[in-house]
């Protein structure tokens, strides 16, 4: 795996914008590393590959932003979250790698259409069912793409938090998130040799990718950065669910 060019080029690159996302953006478009992985290796192998730099990162984030975040909304997405992992096990048992190229490949999209799709803003906050809804959505895509922002976020910009307090509620859930993950994909054989001398080479592009989020968090625009992130979901996305069908 490390010896390939492709790798070499493409997955720093993918680390280091998950970690800006996930460190200062809300985690929505991270996901976008195992998209563009899944182009170079197999699904599986991708998202065993990123699963433990992303909980690295996880960790990273936690103490800038430590109780920062909202507990009681963290709380329901959590909750929310565990029954979504466990259906997401039971999809991964029964899948291929091209239903699992076509599943990324379409969340990419869905991700791209619901940021852009016109919506007026919530008239008022969504309730807690709402929210465990919300948090089975965000585990179940989580688990198969690393892909959990978007069902969270619904739920987190209907409860009028402030920038930094939506991005500390998105940094603890998809840390318990990922945390929850970690032991299935272990029994499903997701994790590798090769995937664990793959991700010790890229642990310090996933350490400075976390320094550059937090930093970026309070410095760049996040209208900017989610335009290069539309880009980049839209031509991965078509891509992969090309792939699968050819």
């Amino acid at each position: 795996m490390t010896d390939s060019l492709a790798f070499l080029v493409v997955a720093p690159l993918a680390v280091v914008f998950a970690g800006i996302s996930k460190a200062g953006f809300g985690s929505g478009a991270a996901f976008a590393s195992a998209v563009l992985l899944a182009l170079i290796l197999p699904p599986a192998q991708a998202l065993g590959l990123m699963l433990p730099l992303l909980m690295l990162i996880d960790l990273l984030t936690l103490r800038p932003y430590w109780q920062r975040w909202s507990w009681p909304d963290a709380k329901v997405l959590i909750l929310g979250g565990l029954p979504g992992v466990a259906l997401g096990v039971a999809l991964f048992k029964v899948a291929n790698d091209d239903v699992l190229r076509l599943l990324i490949g379409a969340v990419s999209l869905g991700f791209v259409i619901w940021q852009l799709w016109p919506r007026k803003a919530a008239a008022r906050q969504l309730p807690v069912g709402a929210g465990l809804l919300a948090g089975g959505v965000a585990g179940f895509t989580s688990f198969v793409s690393h892909a959990g922002g978007p069902p969270a976020a619904v739920y987190l910009l209907s409860r009028e938090l402030s920038k930094t307090g939506y991005q500390a509620t998105s940094v603890l859930v998809f840390w318990a998130i990922n945390v929850a993950k970690f032991v299935p994909y272990a029994f499903l054989g997701v994790f590798t040799y090769e995937t664990f001398l793959a991700g010790l080479l890229l642990a310090p592009f996933a350490c400075l990718g976390a320094y550059l989020g937090v930093k970026a968090h309070h410095a760049v625009s996040e209208k900017a950065f989610f335009v290069v992130t539309y880009i980049l979901l839209s031509v991965t996305g078509v891509k992969l669910i090309f792939d699968a069908l050819t």
